[in-house]
């Protein structure tokens, strides 16, 4: 979205590592972030969209090395975004906490989406999720993660438990063809899905918080723009098979398109 990224994590050396480097190249990213370890691809098994469910193979990613970071890369970083399996395996999950401590200690702004998947465990729930909701500025998570998060506690009871563990932070609640809450610590802003022709929900869930960040880091102060901006990045990605990520042209033409309409 012109937005100067990264992506920090290990990749394999074989033809699906390959893929990644590819596209994360044609995406603009600074490549100086992408390790290339010679381990078995980490492989997403989706055998169903509708509603999601993922099933994980091979450990590529687990070799990430944070002694291999760019030196001084903390100085340049503007926000730092930790999400989903990569906080539930061990021993890369410790590596990504302490980083995210050091990050927060430098002065940099942390967001956060649990992004709950099968694999995480009472360990990611006690130990994992309470630290990285405390050092987040910003937290994403849908009413799927948060029931799973609080099992037996309704919206509302779950919603004043992450409080207490974050007072401050933006919580960008999603609730998919319901649109999504914004809640700051002293408001709540509604804004509704936009209604698109669905080919696809994998991936509408990053694809909405990646619009939510680029959307500040792109200039645009007001929270209800933003918010139309981060609906748009995931409806877009809902018109696509796959984990599609929007471009900034998408999304402006989108939104150009409801102001006609």
């Amino acid at each position: 979205m012109g937005v100067s990224s990264a992506f920090a994590g290990a990749v394999s050396t074989d033809s699906m590592g390959d893929e990644i480097v590819s596209q994360s190249k044609a995406a603009g990213l600074d490549m100086n972030f992408i390790q290339r370890v010679d381990r078995d691809p980490l492989v997403a098994i989706v055998p169903s969209s509708r509603p999601p469910r993922y099933f994980f193979a091979g450990d590529a990613d687990l070799f990430f090395d944070p002694d291999q970071m760019p030196e001084g890369w903390i100085n340049q970083a503007e926000l730092c975004h930790f999400s989903c399996i990569s906080l539930a395996r061990q021993p890369l999950a410790d590596r990504l906490v302490k980083i995210a401590h050091e990050a927060k200690g430098a002065g940099k702004r942390i967001s956060y989406d649990p992004n709950w998947r099968n694999l995480m465990d009472s360990h990611y729930r006690e130990q994992i999720f309470p630290a990285m909701t405390t050092l987040a500025d910003m937290i994403k998570l849908s009413d799927e993660d948060l029931r799973h998060i609080y099992p037996g506690l309704t919206e509302h009871q779950a919603m004043d438990e992450l409080r207490a563990l974050n007072s401050q932070a933006q919580i960008l609640f999603t609730r998919g063809e319901h649109g999504m809450i914004l809640h700051t610590p002293d408001s709540q802003l509604e804004q509704p899905a936009i209604a698109v022709k669905v080919e696809d929900t994998v991936g509408a869930g990053d694809a909405c918080m990646a619009g939510w960040l680029a959307a500040e880091l792109l200039g645009i102060a007001d929270l209800r723009e933003r918010l139309r901006f981060s609906a748009a990045c995931a409806s877009i990605s809902c018109c696509h098979a796959g984990a599609y990520a929007p471009a900034l042209a998408d999304v402006e033409g989108l939104l150009k398109l409801l102001i006609r309409t």
